[in-house]
Formats: structure tokens, sequence, C-alpha cells
């Protein structure tokens, strides 16, 4: 599949200090990739410059094989982008709002009407046509916001922290509209989630202190920062010892409350499979156990660690 957007040995500087520092990465014609990084990772340093609102100090970025920098306006037309927070007019309709962005995209005025149609379509809000945009629900401004971002039918999607500050049913709803996008546009969600990433994405990158520590495939993500430890509790449990020896790959056992321990553990996580056998068959009277999701912070020191070890 081709790729839409190269970036290649990109770097910037404000001032005296490096926000990011040689980032290379591609994004395919199609799918989901997400930007992931805590805050001051340099995550939104490099989402602004794909997206033309910020020069770099090093570096360049292709958009559709156009060079951002030395032909903005022409790579800027296979952009859409919806910032954190989206750029709406509240006192205007959507379908003036709308209409204003694609003039703003240099839209021929012949086409604007059937591609604001289009965009209200895809985002579910033709029906809040003449609707002023304050008086919509966040999830539906939010949705207003997607459709100015794809109103002009970009190739490339960027969406920063899409789903923030939305409801359980919003979110749900806009990341069904942002799977539906990727069917043929390439799209990137930037964000410091990780359960959002792991919702939406087909692959990741992740930034921190400047630099790309990770960058591949959902599955090949989820196997580097498999769960390490479990949370098990028991009516009888058995001794520390005698679990350890039955269950085997055992590294450490701590008590969390009263029958409750937290297991560390090596190998597959099919280990909380046998714990269940090994309960049934021992009458351990087994209550509850639960894998331990690994915290965003602890995966980040992984990474980075490992990214340090190499250049080493």
């Amino acid at each position: 599949m081709a790729n839409i957007v190269e970036v290649r040995h990109l770097s910037h500087r404000y001032s005296v200090d490096w926000a990011i520092r040689d980032i290379n990465f591609s994004i395919e014609e199609n799918g989901i990739l997400g930007l992931l990084g805590s805050n001051g990772a340099g995550k939104s340093t490099t989402m602004n410059i794909i997206c033309g609102v910020l020069n770099q100090t090093e570096g360049e970025v292709l958009i559709n094989g156009i060079d951002l920098r030395k032909n903005p306006v022409e790579a800027k037309k296979h952009i859409g982008f919806l910032p954190q927070k989206p750029p709406l007019h509240p006192d205007l309709t959507v379908d003036e709002y709308l209409v204003h962005c694609a003039v703003l995209r240099r839209m021929e005025p012949s086409k604007i009407r059937a591609a604001v149609d289009a965009a209200k379509e895809r985002c579910e809000i033709t029906h809040f046509s003449d609707r002023l945009i304050k008086n919509l629900s966040g999830g539906y401004q939010q949705r207003v916001g997607i459709a100015q971002a794809i109103v002009h039918n970009p190739r490339f999607v960027v969406l920063d922290e899409p789903t923030n500050g939305l409801d359980p049913n919003q979110i749900v709803e806009i990341r069904g509209l942002i799977k539906e996008l990727a069917k043929d546009h390439a799209v990137l969600v930037s964000t410091h989630i990780l359960s959002e990433v792991k919702a939406t994405c087909d692959q990741i990158r992740m930034i921190d202190h400047g630099k790309v520590v990770f960058s591949g495939t959902m599955k090949e993500f989820d196997d580097y920062v498999a769960p390490s430890s479990f949370t098990v509790t028991m009516a009888c449990p058995p001794s520390k010892e005698e679990f350890a020896s039955i269950i085997g790959d055992i590294e450490n056992i701590d008590d969390v409350a009263k029958d409750t321990w937290r297991v560390r553990f090596q190998g597959e996580d099919d280990i909380t499979e046998r714990v269940v056998a090994a309960s049934i068959e021992n009458g351990w009277r087994l209550k509850e156990i639960s894998l331990d999701h690994t915290s965003l912070d602890v995966i980040f020191a992984k990474l980075s660690g490992k990214l340090k070890n190499n250049v080493q």
C-alpha cells in the first residue's frame, strides 16, 4: 500500500531546547495510526508540523509526495485537521459554518454545496443543518468539527484528542465515525490516552522526550506491553510457596488484602487459566482473578529504556 505521508528526520527546537529530534515514520493511504505521547513528549509539535501549522527546524514532511514546507498550499489541499478545541463559530448554523470552511479550503464554488451535504451525511448531522452550532451537544459539535476537516475530501485526516470531554456514549459514536472514515482516508489520531489508541488504531507511533520509542502494529505493541502481574482472591488460599510451585513461572507474590495477592509472573498471560484450573483441582475456592493493566508511565519508561540501550 502506498504512503500518503512521509516524515523524514524531523526535528524542531524552541529557543535552545529540542522538542523533537530525528522523527521518522510514514502513513499508508488507509487505516488509522495512533500518535501516542504524554504531555510534553513532543506529540503536539510533531502533529502541528505535519499539519503545516508550524515550520520545522530540520527535516521534511511529504503529503501525497508534495513537500509541505516548499509548497504548503498544494500540500494542505490533502490535509484535514481537527484541533483539540474544534475551531467552531457558535453563532453560525451548521450549513453556514461548513460552507465557510469549504470557501477557506479554496474549493470551486460549484462543488461546495455537494461537498457540504456529503460531509454532513458522513458525520450524521444532516438533520442539524439549520441549527446554531452553540445549541448542539458536545458530541454533535465534535461531529461538526470532523465534518469541517473532511469537507474538501482530503486524503489525510488528523484528529487531535477527538474524544476529549465527551461522555461514554459520545465516545463510542465518535470512535465508530473515525473507523468509518478510515475506509477511504488515512487517519492520524493524536492522544495521550492508551485506551483510545487501542480502541481505534491499526498502527501506533509512541513519542517520549521528543523521540519515537515505539513504531509498529497494535498487535506488536500489545505483545510488547503484555501484563506481567495479576491480582487473585481465594477463599481458601494455599501457602505462597505451594501456589508458586504448582502454577510455575512465578516471580513474586505480594499481599494486597486478606486472601488477596498480587502475583508477578513470567511468560504468557494464559497463566490465569492455569490458576483457575489449579484452584478447582486443589479446592482453593477462587473468588476473583484479573490481569493488571500496564500503566502508560510504565510503558514509556520501558520503551525509553529500550531506546537508550539501543543507542548505547
